[in-house]
């Protein structure tokens, strides 16, 4: 007998360390805590995920540095509704969605994308 998959079923995943300012199960810290401010960044400069870019200025003791579009394939986003780490370019085109437990995502965060992430070379 083959014994039954659990992928029909949702699973929350053990999420990574956030680091930030008065943050909650879901990643939402003092500065950002709508119901879709559910996202936290592994920062480039560091390898550690922020709730924000403010948590990162007010904990880190070191600028941000931003990951390079070369550098887009790296799990750098974190779902806080499950957990799910996604590639930057998987969250740029998630649709504002979680493409794993279908959570929305704050469409405004689309405004801070220069404090994260180095913008496409153009040739």
């Amino acid at each position: 007998m083959i014994p039954a998959l659990c992928s029909d079923r949702h699973v929350k995943l053990l999420k990574p360390d956030v680091r930030g300012v008065e943050v909650d199960a879901e990643t939402r810290c003092v500065h950002y805590h709508s119901p879709l401010d559910i996202i936290a960044i592994k920062m480039a400069c560091c390898g550690i995920y922020y709730a924000c870019k403010d948590c990162h200025e007010t904990l880190a003791g070191h600028a941000i540095e931003v990951w390079p579009h070369a550098e887009w394939n790296v799990r750098a986003v974190l779902c806080g509704a499950c957990g799910c780490e996604l590639t930057i370019h998987e969250y740029m085109d998630s649709g504002y969605s979680c493409p794993h437990c279908k959570a929305g995502f704050n469409p405004g965060c689309r405004n801070h994308y220069r404090f994260y992430f180095a913008p496409e070379d153009r040739a």
